[in-house]
């Protein structure tokens, strides 16, 4: 594969970034740390192999805390709740072999630039606390108002205002100042220009912090500002941390409700990331959105095979593999290597990186998909691309990932109809010869524009209904347009209509003794 030299470094920098949001929505998720990094194993090589998408990169969730948390409580054990993961997995199946894939076509592209933003915003707002050594919050949150009740706002301005860590402050400003200019110095010729910044930066932090050990003792960063990886005893230590599901269970309703909502959400979420990832590939490649559902369904049933959390295609991780330059799935599947190989081998290695070093990373990350020129791109578009556009945004940020979503999408598609309204029909009278023209195709909400015009015909005239610029007219309309033919000959109005459609349609026309109908 002619790409492996930018998937190579690529894969790394995203296995280095996915393993603490792994470890953090697992524990969000009232589940073993490790069944979120077996989602992750399992996110990078299964759905990496089965998987279309050359760029967009699964694994557990921060959307799917909540679902899973509850669903863990009403379980009468861990390995029940797998069950509901493997039949999730099944059901996602069935979505893609039912088409269900086509739905996230219809999603307003203002409402996945805001969603693409929000996220930016929120990792910026999310990993400013963990880049000064504040670190009460998990990895991987995405919501707004936390479990202890403070927020998204609140958490920031605490840890800047709190007991700063300067060791992690001090990482935290010198990775993130070279995450900036790397770019801009990076060689052109030469091995070091295949080399991410953010590889580098995770140097910066281990390397840095050791400094700090030898130099400033007191500065050095301990363990609860470090990545934790739980480290097994051996190898029949590491077999132990995989869990498998009871079957016995298949036939409960906790099972099958969870598993339903597990597919619905799993599936939206992923539709809407690989929609995502696919704006921002440089490329411009497309995702076959039916297969993707396969390939997540797959991934869910082996993940719920051995002990993982259910997978979804994840934008932050996506988004760190596009930024490293990835070029195809290779780099999505090593990653999943990276990831099994280092918590089975080296897990202490692990453990030695600053999670302000992380949050250096996600910070350059999330700048990258929030940048102002965004903002004024959106704005000269337009009121009807804007405004979705922010609220999207909001939403996002004060609630949590899919409730904004929900609210950006109905406010997306409320200026998608109203653009729709618009003026689609006009109305032109010379003495008895009038004229009736579509502008455009006639769909089902301009049934009352085209009735209303269809009523300011005179009796006793010449009517052109002239559909020449539609390529569809919407049955409705069709019947409308017969209804009116109909009962023409009774008011002395002669119809004749003009146009492709009107040809493509004349066979719909019925009772044709009452008059020209399409012609």
């Amino acid at each position: 594969m002619s790409s492996w030299r930018a998937d190579l470094p690529a894969s790394v920098v995203v296995a280095l970034v996915a393993l603490p949001l792994c470890l953090g929505v697992a524990l969000a998720s009232g589940a073993p740390l490790f069944s979120g990094v077996i989602a992750g194993i399992v996110g990078g090589i299964v759905v990496g192999l089965l998987s279309k998408s050359p760029l967009s990169v699964s694994g557990p969730a921060a959307g799917l805390t909540v679902i899973v948390f509850e669903a863990i409580q009403r379980a009468p054990s861990y390995p029940v709740f797998l069950t509901a993961v493997v039949l999730a997995g099944v059901l996602q199946l069935a979505f893609s072999f039912t088409k269900a894939g086509i739905l996230s076509e219809f999603v307003p592209s203002s409402v996945i630039t805001g969603m693409l933003a929000a996220i930016g915003i929120i990792l910026i707002l999310k990993q400013i606390p963990h880049l000064v050594g504040y670190d009460a919050d998990f990895e991987g949150s995405f919501e707004f108002t936390t479990a202890d009740g403070a927020n998204t706002l609140s958490t920031v301005w605490n840890s800047l205002t709190g007991s700063l860590t300067p060791g992690a402050v001090l990482i935290g400003i010198v990775c993130l100042a070279f995450l900036f200019t790397w770019d801009s110095i990076r060689p052109k010729e030469g091995p070091l220009r295949f080399v991410p910044g953010p590889l580098v930066v995770v140097l910066i932090g281990v390397f840095g912090n050791m400094l700090l050990g030898a130099v400033k003792p007191d500065w050095q960063l301990g363990a609860t500002h470090l990545v934790q990886v739980p480290i097994a005893d051996g190898v029949t230590g590491f077999i132990n941390l995989f869990t498998f599901p009871d079957f016995g269970a298949i036939t409960t309703a906790v099972v099958w409700t969870t598993a339903l909502t597990l597919a619905i959400v799993a599936s939206l979420e992923s539709l809407l990331s690989v929609k995502a990832v696919d704006e921002l590939d440089p490329q411009r490649r497309t995702t076959d959105k039916n297969w993707e559902l396969m390939a997540q369904g797959g991934g869910n049933i082996v993940s719920g095979l051995i002990g993982g959390l259910p997978v979804t295609s994840v934008i932050v991780r996506s988004s760190a593999n596009v930024d490293s330059g990835a070029q195809s799935k290779l780099s999505t599947i090593l990653h999943g290597a990276w990831l099994l190989l280092s918590v089975a081998l080296i897990p202490f290695l692990l453990n030695l990186i600053p999670l302000s070093a992380l949050a250096a990373v996600l910070i350059a990350t999330g700048y990258k998909l929030a940048k102002p020129k965004l903002f004024v791109e959106r704005f000269k578009q337009g009121w009807t691309q804007f405004v979705p556009f922010v609220v999207t945004i909001v939403a996002i940020l004060f609630t949590d990932l899919l409730i904004g979503i929900v609210i950006g999408l109905v406010v997306g598609f409320v200026f998608v109809i109203a653009r729709n309204f618009r003026t689609a029909i006009t109305f032109a009278r010379d003495d008895d010869n009038c004229l009736i023209r579509a502008r455009r195709n006639l769909y089902f909400i301009h049934k009352y524009e085209l009735q209303k015009e269809l009523a300011r015909v005179p009796d006793n005239c010449h009517l052109m209904i002239d559909l020449s610029s539609t390529s569809y007219v919407d049955l409705d309309n069709v019947d409308i347009i017969n209804a009116f033919i109909k009962g023409a000959a009774y008011r002395g109005i002669d119809v004749s209509v003009r146009g492709d459609v009107a040809e493509k349609t004349a066979s719909l026309i019925q009772a044709p003794k009452y008059g020209v109908l399409f012609s």
